[in-house]
C-alpha cells in the first residue's frame, strides 16, 4: 500500500469513528521553550489540562514532527529528523479500551497486516505507578496470547511530561517485526515541577505512529527509506551500495531542509537557522566526500517537493523560496570548502619539505593529532573528516596517524573550544555582552526603517525573503527582480537616515495573530507565528503618522535617534528575484 493510500486511510479510519480531522500544525511550535514540533500532541497539550477543545473531544492528525535528537542516528534502518506522525487523540472521551482496540482494527483488519511477528509491550510498574494491569487485560480480551504482551519499565512505557511538569502517563506499544510501530500513550498523572504525581481529572490518550515505518511494515521493505517516501530521492544519488549510510543521510537532510525552509526557516548562526545550516553542510560535504558535481542539491530538493506539495500546501507554495535558500548554501559553504582544501593541500606540500626534527615539532599539533583539523573546522568550517581523507591520501603522513588518535584530539580541542563558548555565552548578561545585545537592538531597528523605506521606493511588491544580524551589520534578503540603482539605494538610505534624524518611536503591543494582521501589520512567515504576537510600531509622536508596522519578536531600541546614521555597504543578488543588502550603523 502506498504511503498516500495509507495516509488517506488512517485519517478516513478515525474519521468514521466520530474524530474531527485536524491539519498538521507548523513545524515551528507555539511553545517557545521548544525548538521544533516533535509529536503530534503539542498542539493539543492544553486541551489535556481542562481548556476546551474548538473540535469535538477527539480528533485526528498527520503531523510533520522534527527530531534533532535522531541526527547522528540517522543511517540506520529507521531514524529519521522529518518525519510524519499519525495519530489520534482524546481529550476526556475514550481511553485505554476504545484506544487499544482502535490501534488493533486499523493494523490487522483494515491494513490486512500479518500478525505473525507482532507483540505489544505494558508498563510494568514502580514505586509511583502500578503496574498498567487495565492494559494487559485489555490486549488479552482481544485475542493477544499473555506470551506476546512484555512488561517493561518506566524507561520504555511511561512517557512525560514534555517539560518540567505537565501530563503523563504509562503507555503501550505495538511491535510488528521488532519495529516499535505504534506507541498509545495514556495521560492520567499530572507531575509537578518537583516530580510529584496526582491523578488528572480529565483522562487522555495520544497516540503516535510514524508513517514512515508503517510504510516500511506495509510495503514489506527492510529499512524505511527503500519505501516509496524516499525511493525517488535515493534513485537520483550516484552512490555506489558500499556507501549506503551516506545515501540514507543524504535523502534524509535535504528531504528536513525542504521542511523547514518551507516555514520561513533560512540558514543561520542560531536556533532553528543554525539546524537547517548544519543539515545543509552535512549533505554538502558528503556530496565533497563523494566528488558529487556542483549545485547537485536542487535536484534533490525538487524529488522531495514532487513527492509532498500536494500533501502539504506550503511546499507546493514556497518552491521557489525553499530552492533559494538551499542554492544559496550550497554555494557559499562549497567556496568555503574549496579554499579550505586549498589551504590543507598547501600545507600538506610545506610539511614534506621539512626536515626531521621540524617534522617532530609540527606534527605534536600539525596535522597528525587532530590540531590542525580543529583549525581548519574553526576557520574554514571544513568538516574534520575531509581533513582525515585528505591527509590520508599522502603516503609520508598516512602511515603515521592513526583514526582513533585523530579522533581522539580533535574532539579534545573542539570539547576545549566550546568551554569556552559557553563561559562566554554566561558572561553575556553584562558587560560586553549587554553592549553587542544593544548593538542588535539597534540593528534590528534599522531592518524595519530599510524594509519599510524599500517598499516605499520600489513597490509594496517588496517582501522580507531572510535576514541575519550581527553586532556589527545587518544583512537583508527581499523580493525584487533586478539589480537595484544607485539612485535607489541612495534614495532608500536617505529616507532611512530621515526617519533617524526625525526621532521616530517605537512601541510594542501585544495582540492576536488575526488582530494584528487586520491592523495592518506586515507579515511574511505567516506560518511561523503564534496565536498572540508582538507587534513593533516606528511612528512619529507628533503626528502620529506611522511609517513600520511589523510582527516581531523584538528587541528593539525606544527611538530611531538612537541609530545615530545608516550606510548601505552593499546590494547583490541572492537568488532567483530575491536582492540582498548589508548595511551598517
Amino acid at each position: 500500500m502506498s504511503s498516500k493510500e495509507l495516509r488517506e486511510n488512517f485519517l478516513n479510519f478515525f474519521a468514521r469513528r466520530g474524530h474531527t480531522i485536524v491539519q498538521s500544525s507548523s513545524l515551528i511550535p507555539t511553545d517557545p521553550s521548544v525548538l521544533f514540533t516533535t509529536a503530534g500532541m503539542q498542539q493539543f497539550k492544553r486541551y489535556y489540562l481542562g481548556e476546551k477543545s474548538p473540535y469535538n473531544n477527539k480528533v485526528a492528525t498527520c503531523q510533520k514532527c522534527f527530531r534533532t535528537s535522531d541526527i547522528e542516528e540517522v543511517g540506520d534502518e529507521k531514524h529519521l529528523t522529518f518525519l510524519e506522525m499519525l495519530g489520534n487523540f482524546s481529550f476526556g472521551d475514550y481511553f485505554k479500551k476504545e484506544a487499544i482496540e482502535f490501534a488493533y482494527e486499523f493494523l490487522f483488519k483494515e491494513l490486512k497486516l500479518s500478525p505473525k511477528n507482532f507483540y505489544v509491550t505494558v508498563f510494568e510498574g514502580d514505586k509511583n505507578v502500578p503496574f498498567d494491569e487495565e492494559s494487559f487485560l485489555i490486549w488479552q480480551k482481544i485475542g493477544i496470547p499473555k506470551d506476546k504482551i512484555k512488561k517493561k519499565p518506566r524507561s520504555d512505557n511511561f512517557w512525560g511530561p514534555t517539560d518540567k511538569e505537565g501530563p503523563c502517563g504509562p503507555t503501550t506499544e505495538i511491535h510488528i517485526n521488532d519495529v516499535e510501530v505504534w506507541n498509545l500513550v495514556f495521560n492520567e498523572y499530572y507531575q509537578n515541577e518537583n516530580g510529584e504525581l496526582s491523578p488528572l481529572v480529565q483522562k487522555g490518550v495520544d497516540t503516535g505512529m510514524g508513517l514512515e515505518r508503517l510504510a516500511m511494515i506495509s510495503q514489506g521493505k527492510p529499512n524505511v527509506f527503500e519505501t516509496d517516501l524516499f525511493e525517488p530521492i535515493l534513485k537520483k544519488i550516484p552512490i555506489s551500495a558500499g556507501n549506503e549510510r551516506s545515501k540514507r543521510i543524504i535523502a534524509d537532510h535535504i528531504k528536513s531542509a525542504v521542511f523547514l525552509a518551507a516555514e520561513g526557516i533560512t540558514p543561520s548562526n542560531i536556533e532553528r537557522g543554525y539546524v537547517l545550516r548544519k543539515l545543509l553542510r552535512r549533505v554538502i560535504r558528503y556530496g565533497k566526500l563523494l566528488n558529487f558535481k556542483e549545485e547537485f542539491l536542487i535536484s534533490l530538493a525538487k524529488e522531495v517537493i514532487g513527492i509532498y506539495k500536494n500533501i502539504y500546501p506550503e511546499v507546493k507554495r514556497n518552491e521557489t523560496d525553499i530552492l533559494t535558500v538551499i542554492q544559496n548554501e550550497e554555494e557559499k559553504f562549497s567556496k568555503t570548502l574549496d579554499k579550505g582544501l586549498k589551504f590543507l593541500k598547501d600545507n600538506i606540500e610545506s610539511y614534506k619539505t621539512f626536515d626531521k626534527a621540524a617534522k617532530e615539532e609540527y606534527g605534536k599539533e600539525l596535522p597528525f593529532k587532530g590540531g590542525f583539523a580543529f583549525y581548519m573546522y574553526e576557520t574554514y568550517g571544513f568538516p574534520p573528516e575531509l581533513t582525515l581523507e585528505e591527509l590520508k591520501k599522502d603516503p609520508q603522513i598516512s602511515k603515521k596517524i592513526t583514526e582513533d588518535e585523530f579522533w581522539n584530539h580533535f574532539n579534545k580541542r573542539l570539547a576545549e573550544h566550546q568551554e569556552i563558548s559557553r563561559a562566554g555565552a554566561e558572561k553575556k548578561f553584562g558587560g560586553v555582552g549587554k553592549e553587542a545585545g544593544y548593538e542588535t537592538a539597534r540593528l534590528h531597528t534599522a531592518t524595519h526603517l530599510l524594509h519599510s523605506a524599500l517598499r516605499k521606493i520600489l513597490g509594496e511588491h517588496v517582501k522580507q525573503m531572510g535576514s541575519d544580524i550581527t553586532p556589527v551589520r545587518l544583512r537583508f534578503d527581499f523580493s525584487h527582480n533586478q539589480k537595484m540603482s544607485s539612485e535607489e539605494l541612495e534614495q532608500v538610505e536617505d529616507l532611512v537616515n530621515q526617519k533617524i534624524k526625525e526621532d521616530l518611536i517605537i512601541k510594542k503591543e501585544e495582540m492576536s495573530l488575526k488582530n494584528a494582521l487586520e491592523s495592518g501589520a506586515l507579515a511574511f512567515f505567516k506560518e511561523k507565528y503564534p496565536e498572540t504576537v508582538s507587534v513593533y510600531s516606528i511612528f512619529n509622536s507628533k503626528t502620529g503618522e506611522i511609517f513600520s508596522k511589523e510582527i516581531c519578536a523584538g528587541p528593539h531600541v525606544d527611538k530611531t535617534s538612537e541609530l545615530a546614521h545608516f550606510k548601505i555597504i552593499k546590494e547583490e543578488s541572492s537568488g532567483a528575484n530575491i536582492r540582498r543588502i548589508k548595511a551598517i550603523i
